[in-house]
């Protein structure tokens, strides 16, 4: 089967400690124990996140976390927050369209059609058919949960760093066109005005943004899929699709309907359209993931994880540069830091998007060593290249900056992924800390490199 078919959406390293001044013996055990907690956190594996959050198992379907760490390493001594850049997702939605949940639902009528769902099989079509009456007209809307995820991540926002937001602190909200992401940046700035009603905020929304707000690169993505990728992945999937299992669940001959329900595409959307609902102010009456197994949940993952590898990560099968496509973002991000540095009180300048912004931005950036490169589609999972941790609903990217006064020149900073302290291919001496102008050269010699290859080619 072809690997655009498979999808519901259309289109979705360790730092280097180096030698530096010594660290306080509170500062060096507070290190330890989160160096220690990370070591037992990334012992689990994805088959255990499955089968204790199935929601897991969509990839960019998944639900932002109820709760999220306290867990901060403190700053080096005489540094504090003075200026956070942030690129978030929006929250959960609704499914963008209605032909996504149409192809396990036709499926499903006809065989209905000719009498052949069992008991179960009828449940599940009437099932199918309140999520659809629930859904009609508010494809891709922002749902009940997905404005109070963007609540609840502007609260913790404020509260971990009240010095940003003291006063009447300046702050700069844009989003895309998309009205999710603008009503998503709406629930954040009601939030941030009820924690501090002397803030002052701008929100904009507009095309003159989305050159790099929502940048598609469309010669990468003429790259995004090469016969070399396409075969690679067709392998890699072989013993991943259909369920027989699930066919002799819901039809009384699953022989027979063969001619009207094709397994692999049936067995993928119809899970789906179960985790999606999790999304949405129903999740709590969907019966259709009680369908299927951690093994058929994982199994989907799997297929999925690998999709998004191939299509936004520096995958060399499709010429590993699809990353590239937000370049213009990432000198945007560091453009307005370089200027609001230069601030008294700079405040916050938060942006709202989409995943198939912020993955490849994570992967360009080597978050969380998500800047992998390997041919071997095996190795991918084993090397911790998992999407549903980068963007489930609600995802985001904050640098979060330091100094001790406006004077002081050395600015340092870390990044929260899902506002959970991360790491950059970068050397540091104050680790999860960098210092911002060795991560601006970074940057810098990374994108002129790759706009040098382009201009030749």
């Amino acid at each position: 089967m072809m690997l655009k078919d498979m999808r519901l959406h259309g289109r979705n390293g360790q730092g280097l400690l180096s030698a530096g001044k010594p660290l306080t013996t509170v500062r060096c055990l507070f290190t330890v124990v989160c160096c220690l907690w990370s070591v037992v956190s990334n012992a689990q594996t994805v088959f255990d996140i499955i089968s204790e959050k199935p929601a897991y198992a969509s990839c960019n379907y998944d639900i932002y976390p109820d709760s999220i760490p306290d867990r901060l390493t403190p700053p080096p001594p005489g540094k504090r927050p003075f200026y956070i850049s942030h690129y978030g997702r929006h929250g959960s939605r609704y499914i963008n369209k209605r032909s996504s949940y149409e192809i396990p639902y036709k499926m499903m009528v006809q065989a209905a059609g000719v009498n052949e769902l069992t008991a179960t099989g009828k449940r599940v079509l009437a099932e199918m058919n309140l999520i659809l009456a629930d859904s009609e007209n508010r494809w891709g809307d922002l749902t009940k949960i997905g404005r109070t995820q963007q609540q609840m991540i502007a609260r913790r926002m404020i509260q971990r760093f009240p010095e940003v937001f003291k006063n009447s602190a300046y702050v700069s909200a844009r989003s895309t066109i998309v009205p999710r992401c603008i009503m998503s940046m709406e629930a954040a700035m009601v939030e941030l005005v009820q924690q501090n009603p002397r803030l002052i905020i701008t929100m904009d929304a507009s095309k003159s943004t989305q050159w790099y707000m929502n940048q598609q690169d469309p010669q990468l993505h003429r790259n995004e899929l090469t016969e070399e990728a396409q075969q690679a992945y067709d392998r890699y999937i072989a013993s991943r699709v259909g369920n027989s299992r699930l066919m002799e669940l819901l039809f009384k001959n699953p022989e027979i309907v063969k001619e009207l329900v094709d397994e692999s595409f049936f067995n993928y959307y119809l899970m789906k359209m179960g985790l999606f609902q999790l999304n949405t102010h129903r999740y709590l009456d969907t019966y259709l993931t009680d369908l299927f197994t951690t093994e058929d949940l994982y199994s989907m993952w799997q297929i999925d994880n690998v999709l998004w590898y191939l299509q936004y990560g520096f995958c060399p099968l499709n010429g590993g540069d699809y990353p590239y496509s937000q370049r213009y973002l990432l000198r945007q991000i560091i453009a307005d830091a370089d200027s609001c540095i230069r601030l008294e009180h700079p405040g916050a300048q938060l942006r709202f998007g989409h995943e198939t912004v912020l993955l490849p931005l994570v992967c360009l950036i080597g978050i969380n060593g998500y800047d992998l490169q390997t041919t071997n589609l095996d190795e991918i999972e084993a090397k911790g290249w998992w999407s549903s941790s980068v963007f489930p609903m609600g995802a985001n990217v904050q640098f979060i900056f330091y100094r001790s006064s406006p004077k002081d020149k050395d600015i340092l900073f870390k990044v929260l992924l899902n506002e959970q302290e991360a790491t950059l291919p970068i050397r540091t001496d104050c680790a999860p800390y960098y210092h911002w102008k060795d991560f601006r050269r970074f940057c810098f010699r990374k994108l002129d490199q790759y706009e040098k290859r382009r201009l030749k080619e």
